[in-house]
């Protein structure tokens, strides 16, 4: 099915003002499990957006059987960042842990070369006057650190305790789940792509019936409303998933004041974020027990 470009693909905050009048937004409670999980269901623990201060995390991170992490494991993706995250999740000890890169793990993405260009035209600048390294509130030496990252070659191969996933599916006991790191401009970070074709086209490569979608980025409407009051999720994303995709549930992060879940009656949609608008890592995880297809159990 063709998803065509919105017509104000390039205002989300406007589109979700013309969408909303036809969109179910219903906020949900879900309770971490008391119980076991059942033998013909997995349970998915999500965290995003850890920003390099697991250290700091208060909270027990649940047990299950898929640990996802939906990007930003890192402040500006250096090489020791990294590979702090990588000791952190091994010693989680869920049996499958799936990681995607996020805006911030500059050193993942290999097309980006330009931290310190003109900010101007940037959608996140445009909208809230933010720019890059607005972004980095706890970050000290930020512009020394960032063309440190940059200049590193792309490191996936440091993460060896997990997973790493982009633009790929992945299938686990039947389970279909598919990562990706993109999302519309945003503060001039890593892999930001312009609203509209471009980011249409990567969500074009999102096959049809998987369970579990893993982005950065939030879809317009669920997750995505900053501080500021505009919406940043993308439009196409959103009607990716909701007239072509149709997963079970669709997890992300990016927006650290949209912690939580919603649902438009068909989609479950998690905003994982760990960090909160001050960057302080209080979120609990996420967690939800997804059905494996019938005939199949966890060997």
């Amino acid at each position: 099915m063709d998803i065509p470009i919105h017509a104000l693909t390039q205002n989300p905050t406007a589109a979700w003002k013309e969408l909303s009048k036809t969109q179910r937004v219903i906020k949900v409670t879900m309770k971490p499990p008391q119980a076991g999980v059942a033998f013909n269901k997995a349970r998915v623990v999500c965290m995003s957006d850890t920003h390099s201060l697991t250290p700091y995390v208060k909270f027990d991170i649940p047990d299950g059987d898929i640990f996802i992490h939906a990007g930003d494991f890192t402040k500006c993706g250096l090489l020791k960042e990294v590979e702090e995250f990588n000791n952190w999740i091994g010693t989680l000890p869920h049996r499958y842990k799936i990681v995607i890169a996020g805006n911030h793990e500059l050193s993942f993405d290999q097309s980006f070369t330009h931290p310190f260009q003109s900010q101007t035209h940037t959608e996140r600048t445009k909208h809230t006057g933010m720019s890059i390294l607005d972004d980095l509130p706890t970050l000290g030496n930020a512009k020394e650190d960032i063309v440190e990252a940059v200049q590193t070659s792309n490191i996936r191969g440091v993460l060896t305790n997990c997973t790493y996933v982009q633009d790929e599916l992945l299938e686990i006991w039947g389970i279909r789940i598919y990562g990706t790191p993109w999302q519309p401009e945003f503060c001039n970070w890593a892999f930001n792509i312009p609203r509209g074709q471009p980011c249409l086209d990567k969500w074009n490569q999102i096959p049809d019936d998987i369970d579990i979608l893993i982005t950065h980025t939030p879809p317009l409407g669920h997750g995505d409303l900053c501080c500021s009051g505009v919406r940043a999720g993308c439009v196409e994303l959103l009607n990716s998933i909701q007239k072509r995709i149709k997963p079970k549930y669709h997890v992300f992060g990016h927006i650290h004041e949209g912690y939580g879940i919603t649902s438009d009656g068909r989609v479950i949609y998690v905003n994982a974020s760990t960090c909160d608008i001050n960057y302080l890592p209080n979120n609990p995880p996420i967690v939800f027990d997804v059905a494996l297809p019938p005939g199949i159990r966890k060997d």
